[in-house]
């Protein structure tokens, strides 16, 4: 936490001295995202946005590349960079979701004289293969084994990861470290993997979670990929009659979620922080090409940390500025 707010500081000083001096290089940076009705990519928007004044005031320009839906992932992804690498702009942040699709078109990108960042998906070794010049995010295996460990240290012996867009990186990432966690504590775990079309189809996700409880009664713990996914699994889980022996996790942060902590209704989140995403990935990728930076620090990790009852009111509070 002391490397990010020495990192915060430096950033804010570099700002400042952007708002003052005319950069060497205009940075026109195109960021690809998830839909628009997916709430944590809302997140990462604020943070670029916060970040996107200090740009302009050099001349440079932000521009936001986002995924209509996930019913056509991995393609839909690709198209984007190639957007992005047609607009000729000298910067784009990424997320590597998916690498044997998107690896070949971000290195066209590199090619092509692009700086690229990897954010939200990758992590600092695809990074370094791909050439990008940092990764900004969480590891997302480590993280799934801090989500199998909360539920190894609270009681949970046989535990579902609802993976609702399979094949992504990043999020069997997630249900693999969670799966090892639990089972290093003397549980078990295993992926209930769903279509890509049941990412944000409330009833999809509620029926399927619950179908599962039915069929296996020993299941004590459900995480979500997805903070909405979270919302169908409370739904699912009530509906099998499950409230009360079954715990649930999540990755990332709802307004639903965080009332359910609160209230015990839900025992925990796992927090990547979308928005510091977004506003580091963006303020570093600007900063090196307008004024040839380069950070010590990769990767730049973001997460993961656990929110539960323990500390849901500072995190309501960040929640109220709208930046969590």
């Amino acid at each position: 936490m002391k490397k990010l707010n020495a990192l915060l500081v430096a950033l804010a000083t570099t700002a400042t001295i952007a708002l003052g001096a005319t950069a060497a290089h205009s940075a026109n940076i195109a960021v690809v995202g998830g839909s628009n009705d997916d709430a944590f990519w809302n997140l990462i928007k604020k943070g670029l946005d916060d970040a996107t004044p200090a740009i302009k005031a050099n001349g440079g320009s932000v521009n936001y590349l986002r995924l209509q839906n996930y019913d056509n992932f991995a393609p839909d992804v690709v198209q984007l960079i190639r957007t992005a690498i047609s607009q000729k702009v000298d910067g784009l942040v990424i997320p590597n979701w998916v690498p044997e699709s998107e690896d070949p078109a971000i290195k066209d990108a590199i090619k092509a004289g692009i700086k690229v960042i990897l954010m939200n998906a990758g992590g600092a070794e695809k990074a370094k293969e791909l050439g990008a010049i940092n990764y900004v995010g969480s590891d997302e295996y480590v993280a799934g084994v801090a989500g199998g460990d909360y539920f190894g240290a609270h009681g949970s012996k046989n535990v579902i990861c609802v993976n609702t867009l399979p094949g992504a990186a990043n999020t069997e990432s997630r249900c693999k470290g969670v799966i090892e966690g639990v089972t290093k504590a003397g549980g078990k775990g295993a992926q209930l993997p769903l279509p890509t079309s049941s990412f944000g189809n409330a009833t999809a996700v509620a029926e399927a979670i619950k179908a599962e409880l039915i069929k296996d009664k020993t299941i004590d713990g459900v995480i979500t990929i997805a903070a909405g996914d979270a919302d169908s699994a409370a739904i699912g889980i009530q509906q099998a009659g499950l409230t009360e022996k079954t715990k649930l996790g999540t990755f990332d942060l709802n307004k639903a979620g965080l009332d359910r902590i609160k209230s015990g209704k839900q025992a925990f989140a796992i927090d990547q922080q979308p928005y510091l995403q977004g506003y580091l990935a963006t303020s570093i990728l600007a900063s090196a090409i307008d004024f040839g930076t380069d950070l010590p620090t990769n990767p730049v990790l973001t997460g993961p940390g656990i929110v539960d009852a323990s500390n849901i009111d500072a995190t309501l509070a960040g929640v109220a500025k709208g930046a969590r």
